[in-house]
């Protein structure tokens, strides 16, 4: 029995590892577990969908547990109720009155879910509203609520003369009345990016004189009659009318109509205004008084993590707040409201909203676009504010943190707001797998110290039910290469039945977006384990000291592409292995932004050189800043020409004469494109972790200065790439296992007069490596006393017997040269491979059988408890195909158990073990040999050492090997409903789901081996 102490000792290690703090600093985590099993914090979390607050709290429940059993930190509870703003209909019988965000019922319903991470030492984050967080039950006279801005534009007549109701009257409160001299007007066709593809977007483009802008809104009536006269045009220009009028959008992020108003809830919720504190309180306050009450907030201040809101998914005419001439006549000096003409075009939603049908622009060098980039400025101040007031409240009220997709489909400069969340988040639907995007994101985060970069992960359009765990494996290992270090994915969802939804369950997006994980899944038991460890242990080393990013390019935004767009073209850095992010010169002002040494930011991502490409936008601020820090001694290369001025209040004179300066200053370079990384060597520079290879690979560099330990995350992109990695360091490399969660010294590698470590590398598309430089004995074996810097050609492997002893898993190898089968150990002793005798030859498995486990849908399709109904068939396989190419499997979903022996030891040649070689896994494997599972290995370089597991005579092979679901849910396609009982995408489009590879395919390999054994 466990004495007292021990078991108040226990709890109070199991209190601890979910208990959150404030501190989202680097070296912050006080408790991150281990590498092989880090603490919930550490791990991926699903995204879960809870339709509403009315469903079953234990099902809910369950599904949480059912998270954490493979291997999730928890989830980030997410009630979606249709995607609010009425995207998706209400099903019929679903009482969002009573169920909806903040009632009683949800309050209860997220007690359940923190109870169930209490329950199962996990940890969740909240969003701060319905479906995107982005608002709350509120009166509909509530000051918080979101604002718009309502133009409305007429022609003065012919003769002149105004006298009556000016244009647009009763749109709201008028805000400006300006009229203005149109010199000219054209139709622009154009196109605006849309799911379903290009849709026509067409915009009138007014062009203004600048003198003759004028605010007439002090001669509107009460009643909005206006008298005014003006010249009479006779060469075709005219006279324009504008008049703006603001008003609260009464935006529903959840809808909720109903014929009475008894409380508070019966309006559904509003969406709030993300331009002032304002609209933040108005969150906060509602969370005070409707849910942290009855034990909740101490609850939740024990497992919750992060609050939480999505990227900005409001609509407006011109995003507006109250308060914003004022605040812009303060930081500018001068009034905004002559200028509002300009402000109509491409200052909504700049992703989910088409630009406006009017565009005005001034007959002024920069067409007016200071003005633009202006309102933009103090948009964004706004919106900081906002983010400050959601992160201090949930810091200091609740002891967690905030965590946000930061501005993106704003219109502004996203980099700059990024460091006012703890944990700011990026997405990979918008991101687009390009690491550069995610650079761009991380830079700032980075600069300003911030632990955890976040991205939700695995939103593809079309792929739900056929997205594969590879996929997402790719998709989150390209983000870690761009900075990333957290994973949400998106999502998991409610297992439970619904109104009118039909097996396999309720699916957000009605089937549009990937992924709705849960067990009806075939890979969820069988695979899905494994790589939430791999992602968990990745994210281990990706939190554990600081980020160290080689190079920083300036990049300065009126408004971020929603879809991040790619800034620098070429690839003469990542070829070479040098890292990059992207720095605003908002993000100068951070206290961290200065040179010691000749690095820029020392203490944190230390960047070695600054560069300025020719489709730069430069701030006057921006220069001055560069300017210090080239004077400080920091390398600064511009690249490609010239960059351009940032139209803003400052002159482009002066901005010129600043850029002219800084070029012919010490410290500060020219060179053409693609020849940043040339000049960086011609300094003397070199990347933290050098590549020398024949592929595109990408890397990461992390130093723990607490421990004087180093991490370099390298990641083949393409093909398979061969070579080397060389670092600046002379300490031991361990390689971490992220399958396995092993730690083991590399005993292969090189070391030169400079002090640099050169390692060889051989990786397989969208395989990974982390080695780690400066481990002491975590693995048990201590550190090596010796190593080689040669191996023989055919050498699969090796091990650490003890440490002065190294055994070599040397295959047959077609190399006769003596010199490619010799080991050369760092002492300068050479072996030679024995040469009397020689490894036996690979073989391949054959004569497979298999046994499919289907998963099939029940006869009532509306019993959706169900997991599936399952039933097996056996086949006999002379090669390893696709399902798709067995006609009594090709509409076939579940698990396939493939079975096959062989003999061993081989009858010719010399064998001490063997490796098993798979072709790359479609999506997941489980191997077993002689009835005992062989560990994890990477399902896209699917080769592991079974050696200790073979037996003389016959050994039995079991691989189990999952599917997705999409094959056989084609084959009930037209009766499946979500929802409110109406069709999915697939069939409201008429197709199906595309028919995807399935099974276990290509050649298994047995290759034998001999050991050398080294002494050293």
């Amino acid at each position: 029995m466990l004495s007292a102490f021990l078991l108040l000792e226990f709890f109070g290690l199991l209190f601890s590892s979910v208990l959150a703090d404030t501190n989202d600093q680097v070296y912050g985590n006080s408790n991150p577990g281990t590498f092989a099993d880090p603490a919930a914090r550490l791990r991926p979390r699903f995204r879960y969908w809870l339709p509403d607050a009315g469903v079953d709290k234990s099902i809910v429940a369950a599904d949480i547990a059912s998270a954490g059993s493979i291997g999730a930190g928890g989830v980030e509870f997410l009630p979606f109720y249709g995607y609010g703003n009425g995207t998706l209909p209400k099903p019929a019988g679903a009482d969002w009155g009573t169920y909806g965000f903040g009632t009683p019922a949800f309050q209860e319903m997220f007690r359940t879910a923190l109870q169930a991470h209490a329950d199962n030492g996990l940890v969740m984050d909240f969003p701060l509203g319905p479906n995107q967080g982005q608002g709350v039950p509120a009166e509909i006279d509530n000051e918080g609520l979101q604002w718009d801005l309502i133009p409305a534009i007429a022609s003065i007549p012919t003769n002149g003369v105004l006298n009556g109701t000016i244009p647009g009257w009763g749109s709201g409160q008028l805000v400006g009345f300006i009229s203005a001299l149109a010199l000219s007007e054209s139709v622009i066709q154009t196109t605006t990016p849309s799911f379903t593809g290009p849709i026509p977007s067409n915009y009138s483009r007014i062009v203004l004189a600048h003198d003759t802008l004028h605010d007439s809104t002090d001669q509107v009536s009460t009643s909005g009659n206006v008298a005014l006269s003006f010249p009479a045009m006779t060469n075709g220009s005219e006279y324009k009318l504008f008049a703006f009028y603001q008003k609260r959008t009464l935006s529903k992020s959840l809808p909720v109509s109903t014929n009475t108003t008894h409380t508070i809830f019966d309006n559904g919720s509003y969406t709030v205004d993300h331009y002032s504190a304002t609209g933040a309180q108005t969150t906060t306050k509602f969370w005070e008084e409707y849910i942290l009450t009855d034990g909740v907030k101490e609850l939740l201040m024990q497992v919750g993590n992060y609050g939480w809101e999505d990227s900005i998914e409001i609509s407006t005419n011109i995003s507006w707040t109250p308060k914003l001439p004022q605040r812009l006549q303060e930081k500018f000096g001068y009034s905004i409201i002559q200028y509002l003409p300009l402000i109509i075009y491409g200052n909504n939603n700049i992703n989910l909203q088409g630009a406006g049908s009017y565009l005005a622009v001034l007959d002024t060098e920069d067409a007016g676009a200071r003005y633009i980039n202006d309102y933009r400025s103090v948009l964004a101040d706004g919106y900081q504010e906002y983010l400050t007031e959601l992160t201090n409240w949930t810091n200091t009220y609740l002891n967690l943190q905030m965590s946000a997709q930061v501005s993106y489909n704003l219109p502004m400069d996203a980099e700059a707001s990024i460091p006012f969340v703890n944990a700011p988040e990026s997405e990979s639907l918008q991101f687009e797998d390009k690491i550069d995007s995610y650079r761009q994101y991380s830079g700032p985060a980075n600069l300003a110290g911030k632990r955890v970069v976040s991205i939700e992960l695995g939103a593809i359009a079309m792929k739900a039910f056929i997205y594969t765990l590879p996929n997402l494996l790719r998709q989150f290992n390209l983000a870690v290469c761009g900075g990333v270090n957290q994973a949400v994915l998106h999502g998991q969802t409610y297992s439970g039945e619904y109104y009118a939804t039909t097996w396999p369950g309720y699916n957000s997006f009605s089937w549009l977006i990937s992924e709705n994980y849960n067990n009806k899944h075939p890979y969820w038991d069988n695979g899905f384990a494994e790589v939430l460890e791999y992602m968990g242990r990745v994210q281990h080393v990706q939190q554990t000291g600081v980020p160290k990013v080689d190079v920083v390019f300036y990049n300065k935004a009126s408004a971020t592409a929603p879809y991040w767009d790619v800034q620098y073209q070429f690839d003469d850095l990542s070829n070479a292995g040098w890292t990059y992010s992207y720095l605003s010169p908002e993000n100068f002002k951070l206290q961290q932004a200065t040179v010691h040494n000749g690095v820029l930011a020392p203490d944190g991502p230390a960047y070695k050189a600054m560069v300025i490409t020719s489709n730069s936008n430069m701030t006057l601020s921006g220069i001055n800043y560069i300017q210090s820090y080239a004077d400080a001694g920091l390398p600064v290369i511009i690249s490609g020409g010239n960059p351009s001025p940032y139209p803003s209040a400052d002159s482009q004179a002066d901005i010129l004469a600043a850029l002219s300066k800084l070029k012919t200053s010490k410290n500060v370079y020219s060179v053409g494109n693609s020849e940043v990384a040339s000049k960086l060597t011609s300094l003397g520079l070199f990347p933290n972790v050098a590549l020398q290879t024949n592929g595109t690979c990408h890397t990461t560099w992390r130093q723990d200065d607490h421990n004087r330990v180093g991490y370099a995350f390298i990641m083949c992109e393409d093909g398979y790439s061969t070579g080397a990695i060389r670092v600046p360091t002379k300490a031991t490399p361990f390689v971490l296992d992220a399958w396995t969660g092993e730690e083991r010294p590399i005993l292969n590698y090189s070391v030169d007069n400079s002090g640099f470590t050169t390692i060889p590398i051989g990786l397989a598309s969208n395989q990974t490596m982390i080695v780690a430089f400066g481990l002491t004995s975590e693995n048990g074996t201590g550190i090596p006393s010796f190593h080689a810097t040669a191996l023989p050609s055919g050498a699969l492997g090796y091990k650490l017997t003890d440490a002065k002893e190294m055994a070599i898993q040397v295959a047959s190898s077609s190399s006769s040269a003596d010199q490619d089968n010799n080991v050369v150990l760092s002492t300068g002793v050479q072996y030679a491979a024995n040469q009397n005798t020689t490894a036996s030859s690979s073989f391949p498995l054959s004569n497979w059988s298999l046994t499919v486990e289907h998963w099939e849908a029940p006869a009532n399709l509306l019993n959706v408890s169900i997991q599936a109904v399952k039933h097996n068939t056996t086949h006999h396989l002379d090669s390893l195909t696709s399902w798709l190419n067995i006609p009594a499997l090709a509409n076939t979903s579940g698990v396939g158990y493939y079975s096959t022996s062989f003999s061993w030891p081989p009858v010719q040649g010399s064998a001490d073990g063997a490796y098993i070689k798979f072709s790359p896994i479609l999506n997941a494997i489980r191997l077993y040999i002689n009835g005992k599972r062989v560990p994890p290995f990477d399902p896209n370089a699917p080769q592991t050492d079974i050696g200790t597991y073979l037996q003389t005579g016959q050994n039995d092979v079991l691989a189990i090997v999952p599917s997705t679901m999409g094959n056989y849910l084609n084959t009930i396609l037209s009766e499946t409903r979500n929802g409110d009982g109406s069709i999915t995408i697939f069939g409201l489009l008429g197709i199906q789901i595309t028919p995807t590879d399935q099974g276990l395919v290509g050649d298994v390999t047995i290759i034998p081996y001999q050991e050398m054994r080294i002494k050293g």
